[in-house]
């Protein structure tokens, strides 16, 4: 395949290409405010500054290369870099298992492009039939009653558990993370909602689970037993410290135990007994008062500013049709998100579960590791920039099997554990550091970290606060305090956060922080992190996962190949792809790690990465797809013949609107843009192989 230069395909101005709209829609316009924690804690680009500020990350043919300095721009995309893939090099070890396939070119296309040999196909899209008698989907005749038995919007996480018994069958269980009304209801009006478009998009929100059949063509939706929507105005049951507590009870459920709605369900997990965790991220962009509200409470309006509650109207204005989006109306209600939620896929009249013992912040999934003997550990990232890693460790041991006795009794394994919040330091002798770029004594750029305690949950709801001066309520809904007190290390942005099931290791997708460096925030010399980080980083750490100590490790540093500010785990950076803001993580049977990107900062549509973990592929990158114009890759499964990813926003643009798009997709023709899970296989052959 000949040599494609990069600057024929992209230009950038070297910041994120998440539009404005996406912003205000997904995360209630983080970046446009300070990053609300504001508390002194020690900053991880201090940490790895003090690691590496003496010396340069980078490698290429052998040669050491100095980092830019802090203020230098990143290059530009149109480096000459070669893509992974695309020309041999005799210096280059062969691809591992998993990752033999030639890679994909940056681009602009409005498709779904992948590897040559493979095939793809469209497995469900918003608004096709989800339970038996729902409607086909009619851009034009949308209500809430219809949406509430179709597929909802912008899917993010996926998981596929195989149905016991039933060859080639699997219930696909997949979130919907928010809703962009001007790419929803033709004819919208931002200022005028009607009320049937807020029903309807409430109905858009939470949950999909739908029966498919593994045919020859990909995933073929089946209309079974099991298919179920949970939307936004779903019933769930809240457990923990946190419940009937004085911070989570309304007018309405003065019990302070049973929640109405589970909202911006981004990424998630498959638990080992065949649940599905959800994470509620960005539930304050849903609140909204008029201009010139004033909180109830001093302690109202520190609160919900550490949590990124604003008192203005809200971008949907659903404060307008109903009063519980509406703080000063119903100050608690904000305390009723932003917790992890489980779901049993199994039985379609389950209730939903929030777990307050897993803690309160805008959790982006939560992923389970089970320790040798028996002992459960969930980790998760907060989805801010400048916020917190932390792990729950189960008090109680898994139990074996999939029968209704074993479900009973590890459906209730997170409401009793520890919750911790990571603080990391640097471990690298200060006299084996020259500046020159030689690598220390132990050939490797490492540090250690410490896991602080937070709260203890035990049964039934009981809680022990590990932080002076806060309960154990408040440490359960006011999270984000404790971990600031505690002393906790910042990061940039935390999202997928997940264990290796062959090595054990974790890692940690730090997709970009544009404040780092900015006026009166933590600043960096070191290129990672590196001030106003626009493409991220990929930590990876040796966890001592029922313990409190760990190793952590840097694996990449994302961004031009080309650029000095840029680490592909010590690999040849001519012969990877170039990749930019990881988001979702997951793993093949093989032991390498799949990135999903969100708001690429190079040019070009996001896409799936398939990155060599260990050997002399150790950070080899390359891309296996890319997503339409203006969407976002999500909620990757790799199996061994079978890759899915979900298709978020496509054609979202701040220039554009449903009566006006930037993309057809995936019908084409004059088709209304709709995210989308797609499939994509080769025939005869695994993936990668």
């Amino acid at each position: 395949m000949a040599l494609v230069p990069l600057n024929l395909l992209v230009s950038h101005s070297g910041r994120s290409s998440r539009q404005h709209i996406t912003c205000r829609h997904k995360c209630g316009d983080a970046c446009s405010y300070p990053p609300p924690n504001t508390s002194d804690n020690e900053y991880f680009g201090d940490v790895v500054r003090e690691a590496l500020s003496r010396r340069s990350l980078f490698k290429a043919a052998g040669i050491a290369v100095l980092a830019v300095s802090s203020g230098s721009a990143l290059a530009a995309c149109n480096s000459g870099s070669k893509v992974a893939g695309q020309q041999a090099s005799s210096g280059v070890a062969a691809p591992p298992p998993g990752m033999n396939f030639t890679a994909i070119a940056p681009n602009k296309k409005d498709a779904v492009v992948v590897p040559e040999g493979y095939r793809q196909a469209v497995v469900i899209s918003w608004g096709d039939p989800v339970l038996p008698g729902a409607p086909a989907f009619d851009v034009g005749k949308q209500s809430a009653a219809s949406q509430g038995q179709q597929f909802g919007f912008n899917n993010d996480f996926a998981g596929l558990l195989p149905i016991e018994g039933s060859e080639n069958r699997y219930l696909l269980v997949v979130n919907h993370e928010y809703t962009t009304e001007r790419f929803m209801f033709p004819g919208y009006d931002q200022k005028h909602p009607t009320r049937e478009q807020f029903d309807t998009a409430l109905a858009a929100h939470g949950l999909t689970v739908i029966e498919v059949e593994r045919t020859d063509n990909g995933l073929k939706p089946v209309m079974g037993p099991y298919n179920r929507r949970i939307t936004g105005d779903a019933t769930l049951t809240l457990t923990g410290p946190a419940a009937g507590s004085e911070y989570v009870k309304t007018a309405a459920d003065p019990a302070g135990r049973t929640i109405t709605g589970t909202l911006n369900n981004c990424s998630g997990g498959v638990t080992p007994w065949g649940t599905v965790l959800l994470g509620e991220e960005n539930f304050n962009s849903y609140f909204g008062s008029a201009d010139g509200a004033e909180a109830p409470t001093a302690a109202d309006a520190d609160r919900w500013k550490r949590y990124g509650i604003k008192l203005k109207p809200s971008e949907r204005l659903w404060e307008t049709f109903d009063p519980r989006f509406d703080p000063t109306k119903t100050p608690n209600e904000v305390n009723r998100y932003g917790y992890v939620v489980e779901v049993n896929p199994w039985d379609p009249a389950s209730v939903p579960v929030k777990h307050s013992a897993m803690g309160r912040f805008k959790h982006e999934a939560a992923n389970i590791y089970v320790t040798p003997d028996g002992t459960v550990v969930a980790y998760s990232g907060d989805d801010e920039r400048f916020d917190y890693l932390y792990k729950f460790v189960s008090g109680r041991k898994i139990q074996p099997g999939r029968d209704t006795a074993a479900l009973a009794h590890n459906m209730t394994i997170l409401d009793e554990g520890t919750l911790y919040v990571a603080k990391l330091s640097s471990d690298i002798p200060a006299d084996q550091i020259d500046g020159s770029g030689t690598l220390p004594q132990d050939g490797s750029f490492r540090g250690s970290g410490t896991w602080l305690p937070l709260l203890r949950s035990g049964p039934n709801g009981t809680g022990e606060s590990l932080i002076p001066g806060m309960s154990a309520e408040e440490v359960a809904v006011f999270t984000r305090f404790a971990a600031d007190k505690a002393g906790a290390t910042k990061m940039d942005r935390p999202e997928d956060f997940e264990a290796n099931p062959k090595t054990g290791k974790l890692y940690v997708a730090l997709t970009n922080n544009n404040e780092r460096g900015a006026p009166g925030k933590a600043a960096a010399d070191a290129p990672n992190p590196r001030n106003d980080n626009k493409n991220g980083q990929v930590l990876e750490i040796t966890d001592d996962h029922a313990g409190t100590t760990f190793a952590w490790d840097l694996l990449l540093v994302c961004g031009d190949p080309a650029a000095a500010d840029t680490y592909f785990g010590g690999f040849d950076k001519s012969e990877v792809s170039p990749i930019s803001c990881p988001d979702n993580l997951a793993f093949d049977k093989h032991g390498n790690l799949w990135i999903a990107t969100d708001g690429n900062a190079l040019g070009s549509n996001d896409g799936l990465f398939a990155v060599a973990l260990d050997g002399p592929n150790r950070g080899e990158t390359r891309q296996f797809l890319t997503v339409p114009i203006g969407a976002e890759t999500c909620g990757p499964i790799v199996l061994d013949d079978l890759v899915t990813v979900s298709v978020q926003h496509p054609g979202e643009h701040d220039d554009n609107s449903i009566d006006d798009p930037l993309s057809n997709w995936p019908d084409g023709g004059n088709g209304t843009a709709r995210p989308s899970i797609v499939a994509v296989w080769k025939d005869g052959g695994g993936i990668g192989v």
